[in-house]
């Protein structure tokens, strides 16, 4: 299968020459769509240009590849597989002990933690050129029902012309400031769990309200959970099951109409 071809030796080689990003429109709205009507599913391999490959490793963790070789892996746990990687960059979320790791590999040069001190959040504005990487922070639920302000947040990559967006473990509706602040986002990953984060109602209204070109969904248990998503999702958007852990997408690639993009999660295999 295609997510199985992977590359060691592309891996290695993990921070290549510095590319020039391409503006996005994250927050300076576009007011039309500038895209064609498909996204195409790709191989572990290198990315061609003015593209992005998406990678759904496991619950919440994705790998963000780009044409220049820059690796990102979003909730990272410190593992992605068999396959010889160090990511550039790792984002966590500290909700749960699956979305973070308190001992990431000293070798990985950017750790991006959701979270500050206990109540004052966390600011990331972290630009390597090819891509910029910010976070907007939103509160969670903190133990014995308390809740920890400004704890998780929710990450936006700009990178090719297009704003990704991963929700982290969101566990309310952003606020007006917050989806002000998150922008246009042209890609996001959502967790559909229905509980330990968002209610599927809700769940399903602010992804209604981002009204993202694709939205790919994560942090599913069962089949049951994420069919219910898709079924509160289809009277607006158009569900693709892409029959895969990866995709390639690009600016002029953005489908026509809102799209779920299901993604099946596969760990890095070095073989």
């Amino acid at each position: 299968m295609l997510i199985r071809t992977c590359v060691a030796a592309v891996f290695l080689a993990h921070a290549a020459v510095a590319q020039e990003r391409t503006p996005s429109h994250c927050i300076a709205l576009a007011e039309a769509s500038p895209g064609l009507d498909y996204v195409v599913p790709a191989s572990l391999g290198p990315v061609a240009e003015d593209m992005v490959r998406i990678h759904y490793l496991t619950h919440a963790s994705f790998l963000i590849r780009t044409h220049g070789g820059l690796n990102m892996v979003t909730d990272y746990t410190g593992f992605t597989g068999s396959a010889p990687m160090i990511p550039d960059v790792v984002t966590m979320n500290h909700a749960h002990s699956t979305h973070w790791t308190a001992h990431p590999d000293p070798a990985i040069p950017h750790v991006l933690p959701g979270w500050g001190p206990f109540g004052e959040g966390i600011d990331h504005h972290l630009d390597l050129g090819e891509v910029l990487i910010r976070n907007v922070s939103t509160d969670i639920r903190s133990q014995f029902s308390g809740v920890e302000v400004e704890g998780n947040s929710v990450f936006v990559f700009e990178l090719a012309g297009l704003c990704v967006g991963h929700l982290g473990h969101l566990h309310h509706e952003p606020d007006a400031e917050q989806y002000a602040a998150l922008g246009r986002l042209d890609v996001v990953m959502a967790p559909v769990d229905g509980g330990y984060t968002l209610d599927l109602p809700t769940m399903i209204r602010v992804l209604k309200r981002l009204r993202s070109s694709v939205v790919i969904p994560m942090h599913w248990f069962s089949f049951t959970a994420l069919d219910d998503f898709l079924t509160g999702m289809s009277d607006d958007f158009t569900v693709v099951e892409v029959g895969g852990a990866s995709l390639d997408i690009s600016l002029d690639r953005l489908p026509g109409r809102p799209t779920v993009m299901v993604l099946h999660p596969a760990l890095l295999d070095g073989r």
